[in-house]
């Protein structure tokens, strides 16, 4: 298996929710403006549209302040060589069917999937927990959609 730079995924990682960011604030300022624009004013009692606009942009607000959190947070993050799962480590297992799986945990942008197959996981997820503190040749046991897996960690760096 080819190598893989824990910078470069991070990099990857950032980019890639940089630009979900960017997204999001695009879609908040057109919610924004959909809430108070001059046609959203209720024609009677029963008509929404404002309010609705006005739900969708103060979750959208909400996400994008947790994204950016998550970001900052990722900007931090060391990625010093470690040899137990913890934030910034990137553990390669084997699964049940003798497939090669690789795992990078990270504290944003869980379940992005990122260069050479990586998958990112978060400690709040339970696949990430499981990994958090795991060391090479440790067994993982946990359910995942009803289905019992077993992962066989063979390294952490």
């Amino acid at each position: 298996m080819t190598k893989l730079s824990k910078k470069t995924l991070k990099s990857e990682l950032i980019s890639l929710l940089e630009s979900t960011l960017a997204t999001l604030e695009t879609a908040h300022a057109a919610a924004r403006e959909g809430a108070t624009h001059e046609e959203a004013k209720p024609e009677n009692d029963k008509d929404t549209r404002a309010l609705e606009q006005s739900y969708l942009a103060r979750g959208q607000a909400m996400r994008i302040e947790a994204l950016k959190a998550g970001l900052a947070s990722l900007g931090v993050m060391s990625i010093a060589p470690c040899e137990a799962g913890k934030l910034g480590a990137l553990l390669e297992a084997e699964d049940e069917d003798g497939e090669t799986v690789r795992y990078f945990l990270a504290a944003e942008g869980g379940g992005t999937k990122l260069k050479g197959g990586v998958q990112v996981v978060t400690p709040a997820s339970p696949l990430g927990a499981a990994l958090v503190g795991k060391r090479a040749g440790d067994e993982v046991e946990l359910k995942l959609g009803g289905k019992a897996r077993v992962l066989v960690v063979a390294s952490v760096s």
